[in-house]
């Protein structure tokens, strides 16, 4: 495997429900997907220090961009509570490894008099997000 420059990467966020085919996110600039795991204490008495098992893994990220308003994408999946199929390409050079799941997206737009205006969104998992090979 070798280092990857992040211009090759890509979205694909579904349209309406999670049964609808998924599209390309257009003007997306950034990205982050971020994958944690819950940590149950279970110290008792006389351990030497704290002692913790695994819980639920969690997944969870975030993407930004520049508006686009010739698509209501990432505000209809923001706003209609549904889930929807999600693909995040790190490298479209190798189109067989990404992440995928379905997930539920929140969206932000900014703007500002002397910038373009910009949107950002963070997501929480919907379903398990895996990550192929």
């Amino acid at each position: 495997m070798s280092r990857i420059a992040g211009r090759r990467g890509r979205i694909y966020l579904g349209i309406a429900d999670d049964t609808a085919t998924a599209e390309p996110l257009p003007f997306v600039a950034k990205w982050s997907i971020n994958f944690a795991t819950d940590k149950i204490e279970v110290t008792a008495l006389e351990d030497k220090n704290k002692t913790y098992l695994g819980g639920l893994p969690d997944a969870s990220g975030d993407f930004s961009g520049f508006y686009d308003d010739a698509t209501n994408q990432t505000y209809t999946a923001a706003t209609d509570g549904l889930p929807r199929k999600f693909y995040l390409y790190p490298n479209l050079a190798t189109p067989a490894q990404y992440f995928f799941g379905t997930i539920l997206p929140d969206l932000k737009i900014d703007a500002d008099v002397s910038g373009a205006v910009a949107m950002s969104a963070s997501w929480s998992a919907a379903s398990a997000i895996k990550k192929l090979p």
